[in-house]
C-alpha cells in the first residue's frame, strides 16, 4: 500500500486551490462539500470562479501564489494546467511542509483525491494508486446506486444517540443493537415514518436490549478454504464479520484474516507437521475460555472443517462444556486441487469412488486398502503426504498399479502461486525432490492434468 488512506479533518483550516480554469472547478465542486476555508489563487478567474467568491464560498486572490500565503494551510492543491506555475506552487508547499496534489501528475504529488461517495456523515472514499481510474469511477457508480440516498440521514440520528447506547456493555449487546438499528429497524422506521419514527425505534431498540439477558458464547466451525479469498462462503464471511476471537490454522493466509472484524482477537493454533505446534488440548482450552466468557468464537480451518481437521474432537469439547456450536463448510483442498488441472475428481466408466487420504498419521496411513486403490482408473486425494511418497510409491506397486499411473502434485491450491508438478507412480518420488515442493501439497493419485491427458489420449489412437 503505497498511499495510506486517512479522512482528514478540514473543519475552519485552510486549503489552497491554485489555478482559474476547469481543472481547479473540478477540485471545487469536490472540496465544497467540506467545512473547509477554501483559497483559491487564480491570475485569471473563471467566471463560475468569480461567483463563487461573489456568494462567500470561496476567498479568490487574483493573483500567483506565494510563500506568504501557506502558512497556516492544510492542504495545496496545483490546479493551473501550466508547468512552470505548478513547479513553482509545488517548491512553495514543500518549503512550507504543506502536503501538495498536482491535478494528473502521481509523481509530484504527495497525496492523491479519491473518488468519493457521498452520504455525510458516511463517505467511502475508494482510491486506485492511478492505476486505474476507471475501475474507481465503476466502483462509485456501483455505490452510488446500492446506498440509500437517505443513509447519512440515520447514521446522523444514531451519532446523537450514541451517549445513551453507551449505556450499553461494550462488546456483542452494544454491536447487536447497532447492527439492528442500521440493517433492520432504523431503515424500515424511516421509510414509514421519517426522522421522528427512527428515533422512537432506537429507544424502544434500547430499552429492549439494556433489559434481555446476555446472549451465551458460541463457537463456529468455519472453513477456510483452500487460501483463495474468493473461494469462501457467504457464511464464513458473515461468520468472520460478526467474531470477538478467530483461533486459525497456519495454513490460512493473511488475505482471509484481514477480513475478520478489526477488533477482533486473532489467534494462531496452527499445527506444523514435525516442529512446534499447539496441542490439541490447549486448542480445546480456548474455545472453552473464550466462548465462556459470552464471546463469539470462529474456529477457522482451512479447506472444510469436516476434512482431516480434527472436527468432532472440537465439537466434543464444547459439548462438554455446555457451550453451543455450528459448522460452516468449506471447499476442500482436494476440490481446489482438482479444478486447477482441469479433472473431476469422479468420473462415469472410471472411477464410482473417491477416496480421501492423509499420511499426517502414518499408521492409519498403511493401513488402506491398497489393492482397491492400485486398481487401474482408482482415484484418490492424498492430504499431507509429501513425506511418505516413496512409502505411497512402494505399497502401491507392490499391489499391482502400473508404474504409468498418473499422479499430479498441486502445490498452494487456488492461490496465486499455485504450482502443478505432473508426474507418475514411478517418478513421484523424483517429482516432488526435483520440484523443490516445500509448499503445502496435494497429491492427486489417478488423475493427470487436463492438457497431459488429453495429449496421451491423442498419442493412443494414433497408435491403434
Amino acid at each position: 500500500m503505497k498511499y495510506f488512506p486517512i479522512f482528514l479533518s478540514l473543519s475552519d483550516r485552510p486549503v489552497v486551490i491554485v489555478g482559474g480554469g476547469e481543472i481547479a472547478l473540478s477540485k471545487l465542486r469536490v472540496l465544497l462539500r467540506t467545512e473547509a476555508c477554501l483559497h483559491v489563487f487564480a491570475r485569471s478567474p473563471a467566471a463560475e470562479l468569480e461567483a463563487l467568491a461573489a456568494s462567500g464560498r470561496i476567498c479568490l486572490t487574483r493573483r500567483s501564489l506565494c510563500a506568504g500565503d501557506l502558512p497556516g494551510a492544510a492542504l495545496v492543491y496545483a490546479a493551473t494546467g501550466e508547468d512552470e506555475e505548478t513547479a513553482s506552487v509545488v517548491r512553495l508547499a514543500r518549503a512550507a511542509g504543506v502536503p501538495v496534489n498536482v491535478v494528473d501528475d502521481l509523481g509530484r504529488s504527495d497525496f492523491i483525491t479519491p473518488a468519493i461517495v457521498d452520504r455525510d456523515p458516511v463517505t467511502i472514499a475508494i482510491g486506485t494508486e492511478g492505476a486505474a481510474p476507471v475501475l474507481a469511477r465503476a466502483l462509485k457508480a456501483d455505490l452510488e446506486a446500492r446506498l440509500p440516498v437517505r443513509l447519512g440521514l440515520l447514521a446522523r440520528i444514531g451519532q446523537a444517540f450514541r451517549p445513551l447506547a453507551a449505556h450499553l456493555p461494550q462488546g456483542r449487546r452494544r454491536r447487536d443493537f447497532w447492527a439492528e438499528f442500521y440493517f433492520s429497524a432504523g431503515p424500515r422506521a424511516l421509510g414509514r415514518g421519517g426522522a421522528a419514527a427512527a428515533e422512537a425505534v432506537l429507544r424502544s431498540l434500547l430499552s429492549r436490549h439494556m433489559t434481555q439477558k446476555e446472549r451465551d458464547g458460541h463457537v463456529a466451525f468455519v472453513g477456510a478454504g483452500p487460501g483463495d479469498p474468493e473461494l469462501l462462503t457467504l457464511a464464513a464471511r458473515r461468520a468472520l464479520d460478526e467474531a470477538d476471537v478467530v483461533l486459525h490454522d497456519r495454513l490460512v493466509p493473511p488475505a482471509i484474516l484481514d477480513l475478520a472484524r478489526r477488533e477482533a482477537r486473532i489467534v494462531d493454533v496452527g499445527k506444523r507437521g514435525f516442529a512446534a505446534a499447539t496441542p490439541q488440548d490447549r486448542i480445546n482450552a480456548l474455545m472453552v475460555q473464550h466462548a465462556g466468557a459470552g464471546d463469539l468464537v470462529v474456529r477457522l480451518k482451512s479447506g472444510d472443517p469436516s476434512v482431516f481437521g480434527r472436527l468432532e474432537e472440537e465439537i466434543e469439547a464444547c459439548e462438554a462444556a455446555g457451550i453451543g456450536w455450528h459448522v460452516v463448510p468449506g471447499i476442500t483442498a482436494a476440490s481446489a486441487a482438482a479444478a486447477g488441472i482441469g479433472q473431476s475428481l469422479t468420473r462415469r466408466g472410471r472411477n464410482s469412488a473417491l477416496r480421501l487420504l492423509t499420511a499426517h498419521d502414518m499408521q492409519g496411513f498403511a493401513e488402506q486398502d491398497w489393492r482397491a486403490l492400485a486398481r487401474p482408473g482408482a482415484v484418490a486425494a492424498i492430504y499431507m503426504g509429501k513425506r511418505a511418497a516413496r512409502f505411497l510409491q512402494g505399497r502401491l506397486m507392490m499391489h499391482g498399479a502400473a508404474s504409468e499411473t498418473p499422479v499430479t502434485v498441486v502445490e498452494n491450491a487456488s492461490r496465486p502461486d499455485q504450482r502443478i508438478l505432473p508426474g507418475t507412480l514411478a517418478t513421484l518420488a523424483t517429482t516432488l525432490e526435483n520440484g523443490a515442493c516445500d509448499a503445502p501439497a496435494m497429491m492427486l493419485l489417478g488423475l493427470a492434468p487436463r492438457a497431459a491427458t488429453g495429449a496421451l489420449m491423442e498419442l493412443k489412437e494414433a497408435l491403434s
